[in-house]
């Protein structure tokens, strides 16, 4: 595996346990999936699972340097769905944007298109810049109000 693999692969699972940190802070029961990152084909493990008042989040991580688009496996994202659905809970992408300084929240069964799917999807810029804030999105779920939930943040 060359370097920038190792980086790449290194930034992610920074960001996955500096997301877990946040959520079980803010009173969530957390988990980082145990083959998270890895190529396990047959294994359907979301990269985070956070269940707080009865209600199940299943959390695809990403993170990236600065707004842009980016590219996501369909067979991966296919496998957070039914783990969700199994769960009875929601399948979501979050994306940590290093310039920003925002965690951003993508509900997965709104960018899969529509038909056969592509190996890899495209997210463009635009829908990443238009996502919801992460917290703002989980405390609106909770029926949490967001002064209350930023409090627990921090």
């Amino acid at each position: 595996m060359n370097n920038e693999i190792k980086k790449m692969k290194k930034r992610g699972v920074q960001a996955e346990r500096e997301l877990v940190k946040k959520l079980w802070k803010m009173g969530f029961a957390v988990v980082r999936g145990p083959a998270s990152g890895a190529k396990v084909k047959k294994a359907v493990y979301p990269d985070i699972v956070a269940i707080k008042n009865s209600k199940v989040f299943v959390l695809e991580v990403k993170k990236r340097r600065e707004l842009k688009s980016f590219y996501l496996n369909s067979k991966q994202l296919l496998k957070v769905i039914e783990f969700a659905e199994r769960a009875g809970g929601e399948a979501l992408i979050a994306i940590k944007i290093d310039s920003l300084k925002v965690w951003k929240v993508l509900e997965i069964s709104r960018i899969l298109p529509q038909g056969a799917l592509p190996e890899r999807i495209k997210v463009d810029k635009e829908v990443v810049n238009k996502a919801e804030e992460l917290f703002a999105y989980l405390s609106k779920k909770l029926n949490i109000g967001l002064d209350k939930f930023i409090q627990i943040q921090e």
